[in-house]
């Protein structure tokens, strides 16, 4: 027997920078939203722990955060890492939709399962924040807040569903560049970010910092804006840039619109998930 199972993307709202902490990090209070473009995972049970991945640009080896996540859980639950994992990358790598902090969840709560391990939640978000900041997100999935690094998750309310247009351009943006050419100030402990009620405000502060390194962006984040979109924002620290429409049919009017802007760039329209769209399932199959 095998365990398929869908790692779906991300969307930041909104995202608020609130400095530079001590430890390196910045302090952030962001609104994450889980949207319908997905990878896909497999587990197998076998002998010894492997991966193999669909796309050639994708590292297989130690450094991927599936095999990370496998070990990372053993270690946590006192297992031996053994399973055959098979990774079919639909999320562009450096695209700001969260795909490898995505995979690691799901590699957490995949192999719970193949493992037959009973690890509660919490457990489960400690060693996917040694991960990445992410990684606790996609273990909640729908609508949340986070704050810390991004790890301390507050589940929120789900909105109402929205029709999201991901304009994917053809090259990566690099989060660390992004947050240097930001030059965020020391973090006080203070600062205002997302409201206690959880609305967020409409503002991503690495925005500018990665329209600066990459222009285009701002280009087309405009060009959502002229075609309708209620919210057009850059992802992350990019470089997917996206626009909430109230319905599919306003959507993919502006992917058309949009399409091949800039040149090479991937447009999709996808829904915002719910909760419950985005939870975890693992679908048996019989092995061959």
């Amino acid at each position: 027997m095998k365990l398929v199972a869908e790692a779906f993307a991300k969307v930041n709202r909104s995202l608020v920078v609130l400095g530079k902490r001590a430890d390196g990090y910045h302090e952030l209070d962001t609104v994450f939203q889980a949207v319908g473009l997905t990878d896909r995972l497999a587990f197998e049970e076998s002998d010894v722990l492997a991966l193999d991945v669909d796309d050639p640009s994708i590292p297989s080896g130690a450094e991927n955060l599936v095999l990370r996540a496998a070990r990372a859980l053993a270690e946590a639950a006192g297992v031996r890492p053994r399973a055959a994992i098979t990774l079919e990358k639909r999320i562009p790598s450096g695209g700001g939709l969260g795909g490898g902090s995505s995979d690691a969840a799901v590699t957490l709560l995949g192999l719970s399962a193949l493992w037959k391990l009973d690890l509660p939640l919490d457990l489960l978000c400690r060693v996917g924040a040694e991960l990445g900041s992410d990684v606790p997100f996609f273990l909640h999935g729908g609508t949340a807040r986070g704050r810390g690094r991004g790890e301390r998750i507050e589940p929120l309310a789900d909105l109402p569903p929205q029709a999201v247009v991901l304009v994917m351009p053809p090259f990566p943006a690099s989060t660390p560049a992004v947050f240097r050419r930001l030059e965020a100030p020391p973090w006080d402990g203070s600062g205002i970010g997302v409201s206690e009620s959880g609305a967020d405000p409409d503002r991503n502060d690495l925005e500018p910092a990665a329209e600066a390194l990459f222009p285009a962006l701002g280009d087309v984040r405009e060009a959502l804006e002229r075609a309708g979109a209620s919210r057009a924002r850059l992802s992350g620290s990019g470089s997917t840039v996206f626009g909430l429409f109230p319905d599919l049919a306003a959507a993919a009017e502006a992917a058309r619109i949009l399409e091949g802007l800039p040149a090479g760039s991937a447009v999709r329209v996808v829904p915002t998930l719910t909760r419950e769209e985005s939870r975890f399932r693992s679908a048996p199959r019989r092995a061959g």
